[in-house]
């Protein structure tokens, strides 16, 4: 078996960066090729630096990298999509955050995942087009947690597979679904989904493209809802969860 090109390129989006040494950065990339990844953009702090500017925070590049012992080398970089100006909005800011957090802990390092990859970027996108960025929240969540194979059945109760009486439905986190009335378990209220909530939960978690799904919005009760399947599958409530919150209020 041979081994892969030292050399090679893929797109890619960036996470996060962080310091290493005097003027080099370690970026933590989302790439179509490979999925996550680290790799040093050496020089990059620099002012005169041909990477400056092109491997900014939520940016979209073409990448030439080097393959190294322990992390590979970023040697060039041309944007194909970068939204400087609408991230100057706090909003819009905290909201490619929250994007950005959610791809980086739910996905491995060098798992190639391209739905995630195109849901990543087609959502930056819209991002940076909209003056309400918090409604693209709920549907950003479910989107990906269908992607990672996590989506929470909403056809039909998760326990026992009846359909929703009334079209009255809970968010059963343990069963990783919607639960039916019967099936109800000890929830608070919030998780529940009347019959407006519930067509607006599967109508987010169903939508796919650009066109209509991208302006779908979310009831309270629905954002609500894919807000608690993305935390329980987390572990935690993402951190720039908070700070869109204490924007919005």
């Amino acid at each position: 078996m041979s081994a892969p090109p030292r050399v090679y390129a893929t797109r890619a989006i960036v996470l996060r960066a962080r310091n290493l040494g005097e003027a080099d950065k370690i970026i933590t990339l989302f790439s179509d090729a490979r999925g996550k990844l680290d790799a040093v953009a050496k020089g990059v702090r620099r002012a005169h630096s041909p990477l400056a500017g092109r491997l900014e925070f939520a940016a979209e590049a073409s990448l030439t990298m080097h393959r190294g012992r322990n992390l590979d080398v970023i040697t060039s970089a041309d944007l194909v999509q970068r939204s400087f100006a609408s991230l100057a909005r706090p909003q819009t800011f905290a909201t490619a955050g929250l994007f950005a957090e959610l791809v980086d802990a739910f996905c491995e390092p060098d798992l190639p995942l391209p739905d995630v990859y195109a849901l990543l970027a087609g959502g930056l996108r819209v991002l940076a087009a909209t003056d309400d960025p918090a409604t693209l929240v709920p549907r950003f969540e479910l989107r990906l947690l269908d992607a990672l194979g996590l989506a929470p059945p909403s056809g039909a109760c998760v326990r026992c597979n009846l359909a929703f009486e009334a079209d009255l439905a809970w968010a059963d986190l343990d069963a990783g679904g919607l639960a039916c009335a019967a099936c109800r378990p000890h929830v608070a209220d919030p998780l529940a989904l009347l019959p407006d909530d519930l067509v607006a939960f599967r109508a987010l978690g169903a939508a796919r493209g650009g066109g209509r799904a991208a302006s779908l919005r979310a009831t309270p009760a629905a954002a609500r809802a894919a807000d608690a399947f993305v935390a329980y599958h987390l572990g935690r409530r993402p951190r720039a969860r908070g700070l869109i919150d204490e924007l919005g209020a």
